[in-house]
């Protein structure tokens, strides 16, 4: 039975792709990283044609150009099993591009007087959780640290005292916890919890200046009405209501809760293009490679990032310096980056686990290894 939905699936989801794009007309183009051009109506049947052979439910993606959005559509299907279509309404999870916008969110903190990037952390709140032969070291770390993973601190510690790796500020390891614990400073500071307060103070901070109308930490009544369905290896539906043991949908989750699609997260991608809402030296010290990878460093043998800034993770492109990040909650998955020298910028929101095909493909239209 499973194997005949999936075969119903696909054949309704090719139909499901035709979706019409709203708000650009079709002969419109679109340039790629390194200058070329391609007509909008090229594109949409180019991600059609992915999205139908690869069997992916639904997509939002967004394309910058000159700093302004360029292009936006959504393709495919809400719920794989219903075939309700996606729409321009509809909201994602983010997963990990949470930790860029948070960045962002915490440099405010900076600009404004309320953080220290570079001042010990446990002078703000000490950390409840670090395992006894790591308390003196854990001293040493700061929020610029955190924003550029050199704490040492494992990626979730899962309720376990926090053992740190190595010593903070010499090494790269990739950790939501740090982000969590930055985040609950943050809080504290401003005298709010990690909930509704939290994510209220965000969008004051963030979202509200830039416009990102329905981008939210925690759960609300429009995300009761426009969330799409996750999907699992199989293409079932997963939840998308929060869930017990997942996400309550009442903490602010500063490494993984975010809820957007294309176009709204790509106004924050264009203020990181046009440099808009931090300070000078804020907005450098986030593009700064604040963490250069050694040769054998797997995300550098594998991905082919050369380093982190604070926020963003780094690739050195032949179109220019590529900041960028993923996002992988396993049955949502999304990606932004963006080109400085290019002025160029690509966001996409999945609600399946086959970004990296996706990438690779849409790679083959865009001419950039993304």
């Amino acid at each position: 039975m499973r194997q005949i939905k999936k075969v119903l699936g696909i054949t309704l989801l090719s139909f499901a792709t035709l979706v019409p794009m709203v708000g650009f007309s079709q002969d419109k183009t679109v340039e790629t990283p390194d200058g070329k051009t391609i007509t909008q109506e090229v594109l949409n049947r180019g991600i059609e044609n992915i999205i139908r052979e690869k069997n992916i439910p639904g997509i939002s993606i967004a394309i910058i150009n000159r700093n302004k959005l360029a292009y936006h559509n959504v393709f495919g299907v809400v719920n794989f099993e219903t075939k309700e279509l996606v729409t321009e309404q509809s909201i994602f999870e983010g997963a990990s591009l949470s930790k860029p916008i948070f960045a962002y969110f915490a440099l405010k903190m900076v600009d404004s007087g309320v953080l220290d990037l570079d001042r010990p952390l446990y002078e703000y709140l000490p950390h409840p959780g670090i395992a006894p032969e790591s308390q003196e070291e854990y001293k040493l770390i700061t929020a610029r640290m955190v924003l550029a993973h050199q704490t040492g601190f494992p990626n979730h510690a899962n309720g376990k005292p926090v053992q740190l790796a190595f010593t903070p500020g010499t090494d790269f390891m990739y950790s939501g916890e740090a982000y969590q614990y930055l985040a609950a400073i943050i809080g504290m500071l401003n005298g709010v919890g990690m909930g509704k307060d939290m994510n209220d103070l965000f969008q004051k901070e963030v979202t509200e200046p830039l416009q990102m109308e329905h981008t939210t930490f925690v759960w609300d009544d429009y995300l009761e009405k426009h969330k799409v369905y996750g999907h699992d290896t199989e293409l079932n539906p997963t939840a998308n209501k929060p869930i017990a043991g997942r996400w309550s949908g009442k903490t602010f989750n500063a490494f993984s809760s975010i809820h957007s699609e294309a176009s709204e997260y790509a106004k924050f991608i264009i203020a990181m293009l046009k440099r808009e809402g931090l300070s000078t030296s804020s907005f450098d010290a986030m593009l700064k490679e604040e963490t250069r990878f050694s040769e054998d460093n797997p995300l550098k043998k594998e991905i082919g990032q050369t380093g982190w800034g604070l926020g963003f993770a780094q690739k050195k492109r032949p179109n220019g310096n590529m900041h960028m990040h993923t996002g992988n909650n396993h049955d949502f998955q999304a990606y932004a980056m963006f080109i400085p020298e290019k002025e160029y910028g690509l966001v996409v929101f999945t609600n399946c686990n086959k970004m990296p095909i996706f990438l690779e493909e849409i790679s083959k239209i865009l001419g950039e290894q993304f």
